[in-house]
């Protein structure tokens, strides 16, 4: 079997060498040619996976046609808001019986949509799964024991990825709530982006584990409102991926709130970014989500106005720990 992985960021890079460790034949898509260049020189991915070798049976491409026609299985790791573009890319090539596994985490600001529903806006009724969890790409390339989700509405092709990615270091459950699993990928980057600020203003472990417990309860409200299964956030998806992005100093989004938190504009840290940081956008999206939907997310919301309306980061946590009190029980259960 081939498979394409599209994408040669650091988590792209990373599912090919699963892959490849079992024995599949692997094309590793990267855009840029000039990357790709560097790419097979080095045999390592110097901007986004330093130090961690690619094997030489890993194929490095930039051709789309060749890694579209020529697998079956397409793995999708492109940032979220690049998606749409190499989707209309891949339409242009024989893609309908192949089975997509998105790999992406995001919620789309203009359409509100999660990746797998842009997926089947442009490419129609494919096959698709969605792998989500806390999977920090570096530690999952030094073959750190891994748990994540494989999610689709056909428990069959879920329990077939599961099949194929797992490892004696990478293990895969299976889910039928892709919502729910995207979900919680996604914005667990926002109540990231906010415990980074704290680290960034060293407060201390009491105020981080409460970011983290109030952050999931605002994450379940927003997904059981749009269809999720309230179960699905206690999970690898929701509050697994949550404290790993929230705790890791190899998170993106935790080090984007870091240095928000040590008094950095946001212009100039992306500025200063090779990767991407998805809960930046995220955030932008989950306001709208919260305002469309009457869902109530103080903390994201505060997010949003430090990124978005430049709004100081003392007085958000001043009106955060300000807010009417409330019994626990409400606190827990309000949708």
């Amino acid at each position: 079997m081939k498979i394409s992985v599209i994408g040669a960021g650091g988590w792209g890079t990373t599912i090919a060498i699963i892959l490849n460790d079992n024995n599949y034949n692997v094309f590793l898509y990267e855009h840029f040619s000039e990357y790709c260049k560097i790419l097979n020189e080095n045999r390592e991915n110097i901007k986004f996976l330093k130090g961690i070798k690619i094997p030489e049976k890993i194929v490095i491409i930039n051709d789309m046609k060749k890694a579209i026609e020529e697998s079956e299985i397409i793995f999708l790791a492109t940032p979220s808001h690049y998606l749409r573009k190499f989707l209309k890319l891949i339409k242009k090539y024989d893609y309908r019986k192949k089975i997509f596994v998105s790999l992406i985490k995001g919620i789309e600001p203009k359409t509100l949509k999660t990746p797998s529903e842009i997926i089947k806006e442009i490419l129609g009724n494919v096959k698709i799964v969605v792998i989500s969890g806390p999977s920090i790409a570096p530690e999952v390339a030094r073959k750190v024991p891994t748990t994540v989700v494989a999610a689709s509405k056909d428990l069959l092709l879920a329990e077939k990825i599961q099949k194929i990615l797992s490892t004696n270091y990478f293990r895969i459950y299976t889910n039928t709530d892709v919502k729910g699993v995207e979900l919680g990928g996604s914005l667990k980057n926002v109540i990231a982006i906010a415990a980074g600020i704290l680290d960034g203003l060293k407060t201390g472990d009491n105020t981080k584990a409460a970011l983290i417990t109030r952050g999931l309860a605002e994450i379940k409200r927003l997904g059981v409102k749009l269809g999720a299964s309230e179960d699905t956030f206690y999970g690898l998806s929701g509050l697994g991926d949550l404290v790993v992005t929230c705790e890791s100093k190899l998170s993106r989004n935790r080090m984007v709130g870091e240095l928000l938190g040590q008094g950095k504009k946001i212009r100039e840290i992306l500025a200063n970014m090779e990767m991407v940081a998805e809960g930046v956008k995220t955030s932008h999206s989950v306001y709208r989500l919260s305002k469309i939907y009457k869902v109530d997310m103080p903390i994201s919301v505060e997010i949003y106005n430090i990124i978005y309306r430049n709004k100081s980061i003392y007085q958000s946590i001043s009106d955060l720990m300000k807010r009417s009190l409330k019994s626990e029980k409400e606190f827990l259960n309000k949708r």
